[in-house]
């Protein structure tokens, strides 16, 4: 069985919110599986165990360029907070959007080969870090010219939303500034990945396997396997109204969804980005404890 470590125990909080001992408990069930633990969590402990999107760890910025049609999203990544806020880490990040709405790199190698005033990007950000002292690196962008018009909400710099539409300007920044709050995985329920999905039916079948068992424990009727298929089928129901767009509650008026707040103002929503800075990424943690300790030691023996 694979060794339970504190720093195991204290990702899989920071992922989920969940208690110390509910972790380590999860941890242990899964023998040191951390996606497997998330779901025992998500299992025992319901939605209050799936916070990992809003504890993202890197640092970064987003930077949004929109001109008419045509317009883009990029995020770089740093290793502090202190240099997310640097102005000239900002201003490379705007650059940035601006040169991929405009000139249409096929991936960071080509966006990092452009060349601005005779310099390319990637001497930029050489350049950059020479002067700051802290790493960074272009992780990723997406470009628009689909004849869309374009909408767009940032949230500080650590969250950005492109909106595609055809109707109202006003109502699509609401859908944007909606997406960066309630960060929708898709537009419609039918569009939800499969994957997702089946995740979610297995928490469901899952969690009715555990009422099944407590209830017998209990001395208590156990519901029957057609109830049970149709609690599941509601789970996921639900699952799929809280993630798709168009069936949100919108934010600004909570007695409408989203696709009803959009056909009253006569506006179409064709596609949009959510880029949150560092989502997927785990940043390497510290302990300051033990580095000073390190320090001491290497001190003593010099």
């Amino acid at each position: 069985m694979a060794a339970i470590t504190a720093s195991m125990v204290a990702e899989l909080r920071g992922k989920t919110d969940a208690p110390m001992m509910e972790c380590k408990k999860a941890l242990t069930e899964a023998e040191g599986d951390m996606g497997r633990a998330e779901e025992l969590l998500r299992v025992k402990l319901g939605s209050k165990a799936s916070k990992a999107a809003a504890r993202v760890t890197a640092e970064g910025i987003v930077a949004v360029h929109i001109d008419g049609a045509q317009g883009a999203i990029v995020e770089i990544n740093c290793e502090t907070d202190f240099v997310a806020k640097n102005d000239d880490f900002l201003a490379f990040g705007k650059q940035l959007a601006r040169l991929v709405a405009e000139r249409n790199p096929a991936d960071v190698a080509a966006l990092s080969a452009l060349e601005v005033d005779g310099v390319t990007v990637e001497a930029q950000r050489t350049t950059l870090i020479g002067k700051i002292g802290e790493n960074m690196s272009i992780r990723r962008f997406k470009r628009f010219a689909g004849g869309s018009k374009l909408a767009s909400y940032l949230h500080g710099t650590r969250i950005g939303v492109v909106v595609e539409f055809d109707g109202d300007e006003v109502a699509a920044k609401d859908v944007a500034m909606h997406v960066a709050a309630m960060k929708p995985v898709a537009l419609s329920a039918a569009e939800v990945p499969a994957a997702l999905i089946e995740t979610e039916r297995s928490i469901a079948t899952q969690k009715a396997a555990e009422d099944a068992e407590k209830a017998r424990a209990e001395g208590r009727p156990v519901q029957s396997p057609e109830i049970v298929a149709k609690r599941v089928e509601g789970s996921v129901q639900k699952y799929l109204k809280e993630v798709s767009l168009f069936n949100q509650a919108f934010v600004k008026n909570d007695k409408q969804t989203v696709e009803q707040m959009l056909a009253a103002a006569k506006t179409q929503v064709l596609g949009f980005t959510l880029y949150v800075v560092g989502e997927g990424i785990e940043k390497k943690s510290e302990n300051f404890a033990d580095e000073v300790a390190a320090q001491m030691a290497a001190a003593r023996g010099a």
